[in-house]
C-alpha cells in the first residue's frame, strides 16, 4: 500500500469499514494545492481490497492532473466503495459514506462516477455538504461528452489533417450516459459509428437513432476505423488488444484506459495517436468545479472552458511530436509542472 502511495504521490488514504451499513470504502487524496480534492465516487464490485486500493490511488492522481490541465480551482481525489455482493440498504450505505466524507472536513468533495448517479449523491447530501452532481446540481455527463467530442476533433485534425468529422469512422466501446451522448454528437457531425455495449437496449437505440453498426464486445477492437473510443471501464488498451487495433487514434471518456504505463510508448511506436484520458475527459470536472466555486455558476463559462480541451490536447500532441515522446508522458509532465509551480489557469 505504501509503495503505491509513493508511486502515485498520493498523500492520504482514508478507510471506512462499517458493518452496520455494509460500507467498505476508500478515499484517496492526491493534492489540495489549488483547492479541495474533487473526484467521483466509484461503486462497483471488486475481487479484493488490493484491487480497490489500486484503483482509488491511481484515479486520485489522475484527478489532480486533470484539474491542473483543465485550469480549475480544485485538487485531486477519488473515492471507491466496494459494492456488496449480497443484499444491502442503499440509503444506509450511502448515508454512512456521507458521514465518511464529512469526517474529512472539506478536504474531499465527492461526485458521481461509475456505479453512482444523482440519486446516490442526494442520499450522501443528507450527511454532508461536500458533495456535488446531485439531482439539483445536474448531471455533468453532457459536459464530459462535449469535451471528448472536442478532443476527437483535435486528434483528427492533428493526425489526419481534417477540420471536420464528416465520414470519419469511430468505434465506441460503451454506451453509458457519456458514451451515448458522445455518439449523438459524432453522428450529428457526420461521423460513422460502430458501437458495442453489454446493454442491448442502448445498442438497439444507437442502431435506430444514430444509424450505428453494432458489433460484439470482443470485435470492437479490430474494426476498420479511424478512431477507437474507449468509453467503458479502464485498462482496455493492453497487450492483447493493441495488436488488434486498426484505428490510428485512441480518444475516449474512460479513465485509466492504458492497462500499464508502458503501453503509452507502444502506441507511439505503432503510430497510434493517444489522447490522454484525464485530459480529454475533463469536461465533467470542469462543470462540477464551476458549480462549487464561490461565484455564480455560468453554463456559458463552463462550455467555453470545456471547449478549451481542444487546444490543450493540440498542445500535448504538438509537444509530444516535437520531442518524439508518448503523449501520456507529456501530459503527465505538463500537469506536474503546473502543480510544482503552484498555479494553474484558475489562479
Amino acid at each position: 500500500m505504501f509503495e503505491l502511495l509513493d508511486q502515485y504521490q498520493v498523500k492520504e488514504l482514508h478507510v471506512r469499514d462499517d458493518a452496520g451499513s455494509g460500507l467498505k470504502a476508500f478515499i484517496a487524496i492526491h493534492n489540495t494545492q489549488f483547492g479541495p480534492a474533487l473526484g467521483g465516487c466509484r461503486f462497483i464490485e471488486y475481487d479484493n481490497e488490493t484491487q480497490a486500493i489500486q484503483d482509488v490511488i491511481s484515479l486520485a492522481r489522475g484527478m489532480s492532473y486533470k484539474a491542473a490541465l483543465a485550469g480549475v480551482p480544485q485538487g485531486g481525489g477519488k473515492a471507491v466503495i466496494m459494492k456488496p455482493r449480497g443484499e444491502f440498504d442503499p440509503h444506509k450505505l450511502f448515508t454512512e459514506f456521507g458521514r465518511f466524507v464529512e469526517s474529512l472536513g472539506g478536504q474531499y468533495i465527492t461526485a458521481i462516477d461509475s456505479g453512482t448517479t444523482a440519486n446516490e449523491m442526494d442520499i450522501i447530501q443528507g450527511a454532508t455538504s461536500f458533495v456535488t452532481s446531485t439531482s439539483e446540481a445536474g448531471n455533468p455527463s453532457a459536459y464530459t461528452a462535449k469535451g471528448v467530442f472536442e478532443g476527437i476533433k483535435a486528434a483528427v485534425k492533428f493526425k489526419l489533417g481534417k477540420d471536420d468529422l464528416t465520414g470519419i469512422k469511430v468505434a465506441v466501446q460503451g454506451l453509458g450516459s457519456v458514451g451515448y451522448s458522445l455518439c449523438e454528437k459524432l453522428h450529428n457531425a457526420g461521423a460513422e459509428l460502430i458501437v458495442t455495449d453489454i446493454n442491448q437496449v442502448a445498442l438497439d437505440k444507437a442502431a435506430a437513432e444514430l444509424n450505428a453498426t453494432v458489433v460484439g464486445l470482443d470485435e470492437i477492437y479490430s474494426q476498420d476505423v479511424d478512431v477507437f473510443s474507449p468509453c467503458a471501464l479502464g485498462a482496455s488498451i493492453d497487450d492483447n488488444t493493441i495488436p488488434q487495433l486498426k484505428a490510428v487514434i485512441i480518444a475516449g471518456c474512460a479513465n485509466n484506459q492504458l492497462a500499464e504505463a508502458r503501453h503509452d510508448q507502444i502506441l507511439l511506436e505503432k503510430g497510434i495517436l493517444y489522447a490522454p484520458d484525464y485530459v480529454i475527459n475533463a469536461g465533467g470536472i470542469i462543470n462540477v468545479a464551476l458549480e462549487i466555486y464561490p461565484e455564480p455558476y455560468c453554463a456559458d463559462s463552463a462550455t467555453k472552458l470545456v471547449e478549451n480541451i481542444y487546444h490543450t490536447l493540440m498542445n500535448v500532441f504538438e509537444t509530444a511530436a516535437a520531442q518524439n515522446m508518448p503523449t501520456g508522458l507529456i501530459a503527465d509532465q505538463m500537469a506536474r509542472d503546473i502543480i510544482a509551480k503552484g498555479h494553474n489557469n484558475s489562479n
